[in-house]
């Protein structure tokens, strides 16, 4: 290293190879001599010493001795000097002669309770490292070489005057400490003095671990470190002591061999300072830092084991390694450090002081990666299919040690770091560890566990920082508060029955009816255990399948009903924890309820604490602004294209189908992501890489995603809401169609299109739904393009759209009699069915998140009570005869299943037609959509069937209707009718569907 000028304070190690003299030699003395700027009184200090050991000084090779002489001849003049400024430096140098020695002593002396020389150095000791405790635990382990002044010194050193005593207190307990850590030195320590050269070669290791932060500390005026290990083991008392006393950087363990009469250069001794360095510490105080943990921690440098902390606001860092307490110098602004003269890096804590507590914790920054470089690999190139096992924050154990391992994606950000509870939310001293080039950052916090919140410290690109709520977390706080919190699930399930049973049939081929739920206002104020009770009692017995819940990802807007997200992988902290949300789910698989949940990946909300661009740019969104807005929402749009924003979604879909055993995704805003166009003008989108307008992207996506989900979940479905004809939205993923596209791969897709025109022909007077017959029958000229799905869904209802009963024209009676009319046609459809909640007992009033369905209608003090639960009661029974028969459900999408009976009979508002099984067992459905009662209405019917019984009459009583039944089956006559050999002549009550089978 290159020399500076000599500081006060103890010196550095000699380096192993010397043949150190253990008394001044008469060359030494002289020197001392010429070196009349060193006070009188030190010399005399060291007077006493220096006789004990004249001996044994003379016999040693005088190799040092001379190169002392030459040099307190050379620089007679900065000697002096140095003598002047020895006491007020307060930093450990390494001088040459007996003189500089005695400087040194005289240094201690005066600063002891600032620079806290500790006994143990017999090198050079860091003024300003360490306290009394150090020097205790250096005198006892010999490991504490690092702790530049113990406090114990500071407190010896104004009461023993002498410092001949002071001289051999320090030597005895360099000695001691030595022999008790390391078994080299235990071997010296019982060496005679004649033996000094064999004792000194077997010192070197030991000695190596007391070469301490002086040792580090020194630069300039240290280089001649062998020497001053010389000078100031000359000073130390007995020659076994002395050889204890000399210490030696580990590194340089292996010159003991050559411990024959040549001195060893200075320039070997590499002296390095454990504290952090200039630009390091900038970039950790700024948030800049992308490998703390290459600065921070313990590691091994020449002369042992430097221990670095960043603990911000701490009084006093310690270090603590089983019976070794060391603590470390501080060096302000939260840093500090210290050198043990230690081999490897043990096993250690960190005793941390703050004002009014004392806090003891494993060192963050001495572990490993808790992420593999399987999994980065994974996440780069976009396949990581469990990628919420990866990022966020999880509560584990790593070596050994629990706590918790965070880690974000955030490729742009200059430097992250954690804020917390567990921090005060200052998270200047938990900076992340950035893992290559795969823009993922990581820290493992030991102490820190479920519970705690947090947040991702993120500094931008142009040096700005932003607080940002985890983009994996698991549990949110609940809104309007925003940060993430740390969570893992302890949760049994209990319906292993239901998901082995799941995927028996294809959901297009099996029955499938939804209720339609939002949890958060269908019964307001309950919690997800508290709805647990309730819900699954109250679907199975209105005989639905599913239910389908609108979304329960996080969102920080209730009014969005969940459709702008924030927290994708965190179900809503409103009505509880994610094991609260799977006890939901598990109780309705209990009862025989399959669960379906909306997913939005389409979009995302701009809030500047959730995911707009999140690091600093454009991120999770696409970089191109015309591409990232969405223009109907105000919303940002994925970037599809990305690999690791795709992963994002992908993983995600798949997190909730295997976490939360899910059965299926009704996909929100697919045709938003279709079309590049969508809700844009000419001017405002970019054609792609063909010149068309279909987002490839999020094409290409839309297929892994049900190509993922499908094969890692057997029985899920996932649902298109997709408004468009975009073709083979269905269709599998492999199979090509005519626009040259493989299909989307979803199971099923909502019929926007029978919904709206179905709604607008009934919201027509009867006296006019002549002129609009076929908005009722255009559905079947498409329905086996797609598996389909009719929805009546949140959508119809809200927004002045009015609720279902409301849509329908005429008075209350003709209302609910066109209600029940709808439903059972809708029923009877090809297609499944899913009906929003309150529809099912015609709420009058449109749906509101505030209060929700209007439960007051079907109480029984209600005036009107037995009208609104006459729908309900027909919603019931269409339910139970629909699972009953499979000729309504298991040729939904095949034309096969399907005859017209009359579909063209606009005039009398009248549909029939026939559902089939595979087997060829019929179910006939007439719908009247006149007000009027059509007596002897003649229809064709298959041949075969003897009789016909009516299984469903939206007309009965019961229902609320004027009772125009059949209560006796109806035989067909051999006239024919409407193309058939048969037919029979019914009376269709006003407003009504009937439904018959055969007897």
């Amino acid at each position: 290293m290159t020399p500076r000028p000599e500081s006060s304070g103890s010196r550095p190690k000699g380096t192993a190879g010397e043949k150190i003299p253990e008394q001044p030699t008469a060359a030494q003395q002289k020197s001392v001599a010429k070196k009349t700027a060193v006070p009188k009184q030190a010399a005399a200090k060291k007077a006493a010493p220096a006789k004990a050991t004249a001996k044994k000084a003379a016999a040693a090779k005088t190799t040092v001795g001379k190169t002392v002489a030459k040099k307190a001849a050379t620089k007679k003049a900065a000697a002096k000097k140095t003598a002047v400024e020895q006491p007020a430096a307060g930093t450990a140098t390494a001088k040459k002669a007996t003189a500089k020695k005695t400087a040194v002593r005289k240094s201690a002396a005066k600063k002891a309770t600032t620079v806290k020389a500790t006994a143990a150095k017999t090198t050079a000791v860091k003024a300003a490292a360490s306290t009394s405790t150090a020097a205790e635990t250096v005198a006892g382990k010999a490991a504490l070489a690092k702790s530049p002044a113990a406090k114990n010194t500071a407190k010896k050193a104004p009461a023993k005057k002498a410092d001949t005593a002071r001289s051999a207190a320090a030597t005895t307990t360099a000695a001691e400490a030595v022999a008790k850590k390391a078994t080299p030195a235990k071997a010296t320590a019982k060496k005679a003095a004649a033996k000094k050269t064999a004792t000194a070669e077997k010192t070197a290791p030991a000695t190596s671990t007391v070469a301490e932060s002086p040792a580090k500390k020194t630069t300039a005026g240290k280089a001649p470190a062998g020497k001053a290990v010389a000078k100031k083991g000359a000073v130390k008392q007995a020659p076994a002591r002395k050889a204890a006393a000399r210490k030696v950087p580990a590194g340089q363990a292996p010159a003991l061999e050559a411990a024959s009469a040549q001195v060893v250069p200075p320039e070997m001794e590499v002296a390095v300072s454990p504290a952090v360095g200039a630009a390091d510490r900038e970039r950790l105080l700024g948030g800049t830092h992308h490998d703390p943990h290459s600065v921070l921690g313990a590691h091994p440098v020449p002369g042992g084991i430097a221990f670095r902390a960043f603990r911000p606001y701490a009084l006093s860092v310690t270090v603590v390694a089983g019976e070794l307490r060391a603590e470390l110098h501080d060096d302000g602004e939260g840093f500090f450090s210290g050198l043990l003269p230690l081999r490897e890096v043990p096993a250690y804590r960190l005793v941390v002081a703050y004002e009014g507590t004392v806090l003891e914790t494993e060192d963050a920054y001495r572990f490993l990666p808790t992420l593999g470089d399987l999994d980065l690999h994974l996440i780069g190139e976009g396949r990581h299919e469990e990628l919420w096992t990866a990022l966020g924050a999880h509560p584990m154990t790593h070596e050994g040690v629990t706590g918790t391992r965070f880690a974000v994606w955030a490729p742009n950000a200059r430097g992250v770091r954690v804020a917390g509870t567990f921090n005060f939310w200052d998270g200047t001293g938990h900076v992340m560890r950035s893992l290559g080039s795969s823009g993922v950052w990581e820290l493992f916090l030991p102490d820190v566990g479920e519970g705690e919140l947090y947040k991702f410290e993120i500094t931008r690109p142009d040096g700005s920082r932003t607080l940002r709520a985890d983009p994996l977390a698991r549990r949110t706080e609940v809104p309007p508060a925003t940060s993430s919190v740390i969570t893992s699930s302890a949760y049994e399930w209990d319906d292993a029955e239901w998901l082995a049973r799941r995927a028996e049939a294809p959901a297009h081929e099996a029955p499938f009816s939804v209720y339609e739920v939002h949890l958060a206002s269908w019964r307001p104020g309950l919690t997800y255990r508290q709805l647990a009770e309730q819900l699954p009692g109250y679907v199975k017995n209105l005989g639905f399948t599913h239910v389908e819940l609108m979304p329960v990802a996080e969102h920080p807007f209730g009014g969005s009903w969940g459709y702008q997200v924030t927290g994708f992988y965190a179900p809503t902290a409103r009505l509880g924890t994610p094991d609260d949300f799977r006890y939901l789910v598990d109780r309705l698989h209990q009862a025989g309820i399959g669960v379906l949940m909306d997913w939005v990946p389409a979009h995302f909300p701009r809030d500047a604490w959730a995911l707009a661009e999140f690091d600093g740019r454009p991120l999770y969104e696409h970089e191109d602004p015309l591409r990232a807005a969405h223009p109907d929402w105000g919303t940002l749009e994925f970037d599809f294209g990305r690999n690791e924003v795709r992963n994002f979604l992908v993983a995600n879909a798949v997190y909730w189908c295997e976490e939360f055993h899910i059965d299926g995704l009704r996909v929100d805003a697919v045709a938003s992501m279709l079309y590049l166009d969508y809700s844009r003008e000419p001017g405002q989108w970019t054609p792609n890489e063909h010149g068309g307008r279909e987002n490839l992207d999020a094409v290409a996506f839309l297929q892994e995603m049900n190509a993922t989900v499908y094969r890692r979940v057997p029985g899920v479905v996932t649902i298109a809401e997709e408004s468009t004809a975009w073709d083979g939205v269905t269709r599998a993923t492999h199979h090509k169609g005519p626009s040259g596209f493989g299909g989307l791969g979803f199971g099923l897709k909502w019929n926007m299109g029978w919904m709206h025109d179905s709604l607008q022909y009934m919201s027509h007077e009867p006296v006019h739904r002549k002129y609009h017959h076929g908005e009722m029958t255009f559905s079947m000229v498409y329905a086996y393009s797609e598996n389909y799905v009719l929805p009546i869904s949140h959508d119809e209802v809200v927004h002045g759209k009015r609720s279902l009963v409301s849509k329908m024209p005429g008075d209350w009676w003709q209302q609910r009699a066109g209600v029940r009319a709808y439903l059972g046609f809708m029923w009877a459809h090809p297609g499944k069915q899913l009906l929003f909640m309150g529809q099912e007992f015609a709420q009058g009033a449109e749906w509101s998140e505030a209060h929700g369905p209007d439960w007051w209608l079907l109480d029984p003090g209600y005036g009107a009570e037995p009208d609104h639960r006459g729908v309900r009661d027909l919603v019931r029974d269409l339910n139970t005869v629909y699972r009953a028969t499979p000729a309504l459900w298991r040729l939904d999408t095949d034309p096969a299943g399907f005859e017209w009976i009359v579909g063209d009979a606009a005039d009398d508002n009248v549909l029939a037609f026939l559902r089939l099984d595979p087997e060829g067992v019929p179910v006939l459905a007439v719908s009247n959509f006149a007000p009027v009662t059509r007596q002897d209405y003649r229809l064709g019917v298959p041949e075969d069937v003897p009789a016909w019984h009516e299984a469903v009459n939206t007309d009965a009583a019961r229902y609320g209707g004027s009772d125009v039944t059949h209560p006796d089956p109806v035989k067909p006559e051999p006239q024919p009718w409407h193309g058939r050999p048969a037919s029979i002549r019914l009376t269709l009550p006003p407003l009504a569907t009937v439904w018959l089978r055969p007897a």
